[in-house]
């Protein structure tokens, strides 16, 4: 099999295209955040079903993630990106089609998984960089990664308003298959370094999970994040609507605010450097923290008052989240380089459950305490998260317990 080259891979062409391919496959679990009254509306569904779809979508994404990513390890990367394209432009297009509750949260499963080819294309960055230059190139399709999170609630929000929530599914399944093309066009093939079976890859992620307790902090702790990340912005769009009669591309507009907090997160990396990647993770989960605390003070504001105050939240814990997450991964690849696949597999399967449950509680919290309850909700959660970064010792961060 052929392995890359240098010259090649410092072609910003291959950049841009995996820098689009990042952020176009992972948008496309967010998409349905601020459609869900749209989708309420033309389905007929509750609360609680609007809910669900996010939940299953995160659900997918956290499964895809740990059954489907150690693969790269085993299989030619452009052979897997190019696979799961083609399944997630299908899927996407089947959840455009779908007439009832089951059917739209089966395409919303299958969505999930199929949009885990974002974290099969990060790898393929690292390993396609020159040398010198790998934090850059990763860095740069991070940062679409990153636009593709924020922005597709902006983009969905305003395409879902105007030309209603199936036509903005079917825009996504055709922009999937168009960088999925683009990258089988432009992405050399990439050598296996991994000969190991199915079931022992599986198995080597259990005892890496094991051997290394600070990957188990990291993991929760980012994973606390992720639900009070996932609640807010699953239950946003709904609140807007029944609260102040907002539209999706209301909802959607606040994407904007967390794109900002989201953009600045990558200085986290120069940061983590100066002061250690753990103090970083511990300024992240106060940054979240009080970022949604702020929220408390809503009812003392008038109505543009209470936008701001939402918007300005967002920028904070959006960027207190993020930094949170660049500083877990250089703590959690740092443990053991030559398996920094599948530690970023576990690490983003616990961050992904959270996403999921955040979902899930941020629904049924609404439903039961109102908008108060959610912001609620998301504050312990930061305040867990900042606990567990707290109460490390500084020598589980680097020191890996010896397996038994």
């Amino acid at each position: 099999m052929n392995t890359t080259t240098a010259p090649h891979a410092a072609s910003r062409w291959v950049i841009l295209m995996l820098a689009l391919g990042a952020g176009f496959s992972v948008a496309s679990i967010y998409y349905a955040q601020p459609l869900l009254p749209l989708m309420g509306s033309d389905l007929h569904l509750s609360i609680e079903g609007m809910g669900l779809v996010p939940t299953l979508t995160q659900a997918g994404y956290a499964l895809g993630i740990l059954f489907l990513l150690p693969l790269g390890d085993r299989h030619d990367r452009r052979t897997l990106i190019l696979i799961k394209s083609v399944a997630l432009a299908l899927f996407l297009l089947g959840c455009s089609l779908a007439g009832q509750l089951h059917s739209l949260l089966l395409a919303s499963l299958l969505i999930g998984m199929a949009a885990t080819m974002a974290q099969d294309i990060v790898p393929a960055a690292a390993i396609l960089a020159p040398e010198g230059k790998q934090g850059k190139t990763v860095g740069t399709v991070m940062t679409g990664l990153l636009l593709g999170i924020l922005l597709s609630r902006t983009v969905s929000g305003v395409a879902g308003e105007a030309f209603g929530w199936r036509v903005m599914y079917q825009l996504a399944a055709a922009s999937i298959a168009f960088v999925g093309v683009a990258m089988w066009a432009v992405l050399p093939r990439f050598a296996i370094h991994s000969t190991l079976s199915y079931p022992a890859l599986m198995r080597s992620m259990e005892h890496l999970w094991r051997r290394y307790p600070a990957l188990r902090r990291a993991a929760l702790a980012q994973g606390f994040l992720s639900i009070a990340f996932s609640a807010f912005w699953s239950t946003l769009a709904v609140m807007l609507y029944e609260h102040y009669h907002f539209g999706s591309a209301v909802a959607g507009g606040f994407g904007i605010a967390g794109a900002a907090g989201a953009l600045a997160a990558p200085l986290a990396g120069g940061l983590a450097d100066k002061l250690g990647a753990r103090k970083v993770t511990q300024l992240g989960a106060m940054l979240v923290t009080a970022a949604f605390a702020l929220m408390f003070l809503m009812p003392i504001f008038g109505l543009h008052g209470q936008l701001i105050l939402i918007a300005v939240s967002a920028v904070g814990f959006d960027l207190g989240l993020q930094s949170s997450l660049v500083a877990h991964q250089n703590l959690v690849y740092s443990l053991e380089p030559q398996a920094r696949g599948r530690l970023n597999a576990l690490l983003f399967t616990v961050v992904f459950i959270g996403m999921a449950m955040g979902s899930a509680l941020g629904s049924n919290i609404y439903t039961l305490a109102g908008w108060s309850g959610v912001v609620a909700l998301a504050t312990v959660c930061g305040v867990i998260a900042l606990a567990i970064r707290l109460t490390e010792s500084t020598h589980i961060t680097s020191a890996p317990v010896k397996a038994a």
